[in-house]
C-alpha cells in the first residue's frame, strides 16, 4: 500500500481535485438524511470531499477522521476538526453522530477481517437510526471496456474488499440495512497507458493487482506499448450505498 502520508502532498493534484470532490460531496449528501445534524467522515484524506460535504449542509457537525498523519495535517484547515486514528478502533463513543461517510476507503483494507472491522465501527458510532455511507467496487468502477483493462485483467486480484455483497453482508451484521445508492462520475480519473504503467512500478494499485518484481516490470511495459499512450480513456463512475442502524 502506498504511504499516505508522503502522499498527501500529490494526493489532489493526482486524484481528480476539487470537480472529482463535488461529485463525491453531492452524491454523498443526497443520502445522508434531511435531519441528520453530525456527520463523521473516516478515511477522509486531504479533507477535500468532507469540506465539501460541511459547505453543502452549513448546520452539519462534521469531524474527519484518517489514520495518515500527513493527510490529517492537509485537511485540518479545510475540516476544521480532525481526529488521528485506525478507523478500526474508533476512539469515538457509541451513537455520537447521525451519520457516517467512507469514501474510497474500504477497497484499501486488503488485510483479513478489516473492512468488516471499519464497518462495525461505523455502526456503533452512529445513532439509533443513523446512517452510514460508503463507496463500494471501487476497483470495478474502474473497468470501462478500454485497452488497458484487457492488460490489467490476468492479473487483477480476487474478491475486492469493497465488494458490494461483502459489505452489505457486513452492515447486515451489525443491523444495518440497505436505504439507498448514488453514482458520480470520477472526474480526472480516466487512465492514460502511460500513467496506469507508472502506478504499476508505484505499487499504486495493490488493492487491484496482485503484481509484483518481474510480473510488474512486465506489465507496465505492455502498458507503454498499446496505442496513444497519453490518450486518457474514459472516467470510471463510482458508486455510494447508503446503510441506516435500526431504531
Amino acid at each position: 500500500m502506498l504511504d499516505y502520508t508522503k502522499e498527501a502532498a500529490v494526493y489532489d493534484a493526482t486524484r481528480g481535485g476539487v470537480p472529482r470532490a463535488e461529485a463525491a460531496a453531492v452524491a454523498v449528501l443526497s443520502l445522508l438524511p434531511p435531519e441528520a445534524r453530525s456527520l463523521l467522515d473516516i478515511g477522509c484524506g486531504t479533507g477535500l470531499v468532507t469540506e465539501r460535504v460541511a459547505a453543502g449542509r452549513p448546520r452539519l457537525r462534521v469531524l474527519g477522521c484518517d489514520a495518515a498523519l500527513g493527510m490529517a495535517r492537509v485537511a485540518r484547515p479545510r475540516v476544521g476538526a480532525v481526529v488521528l486514528a485506525d478507523a478500526r478502533r474508533l476512539p469515538l463513543p457509541d451513537g455520537a453522530f447521525d451519520a457516517v461517510s467512507a469514501v474510497w476507503l474500504l477497497h484499501l483494507l486488503r488485510e483479513e477481517g478489516a473492512v468488516r472491522a471499519v464497518v462495525t465501527q461505523a455502526a456503533r458510532v452512529l445513532r439509533p437510526g443513523g446512517v452510514f455511507v460508503t463507496t463500494v467496487d471501487k476497483d470495478a468502477a474502474h473497468d470501462v471496456g478500454s485497452d488497458i483493462d484487457e492488460a490489467f485483467a490476468p492479473y487483477l486480484a480476487p474478491d475486492p474488499s469493497d465488494g458490494a455483497e461483502r459489505v452489505v453482508g457486513y452492515a447486515a451484521e451489525c443491523g444495518l440495512a440497505v436505504t439507498g445508492s448514488a453514482v458520480f462520475l470520477g472526474h480526472g480519473q480516466g487512465r492514460t497507458p502511460l500513467s496506469a504503467a507508472q502506478g504499476v512500478r508505484r505499487g499504486y494499485f495493490t488493492s487491484r493487482l496482485a503484481v509484483s518484481g518481474a510480473a510488474a516490470e512486465h506489465l507496465a511495459r505492455a502498458l507503454t506499448a498499446l496505442p496513444d499512450p497519453d490518450r486518457r480513456r474514459a472516467d470510471p463512475e463510482y458508486r455510494l450505498l447508503a446503510f441506516r442502524r435500526r431504531p
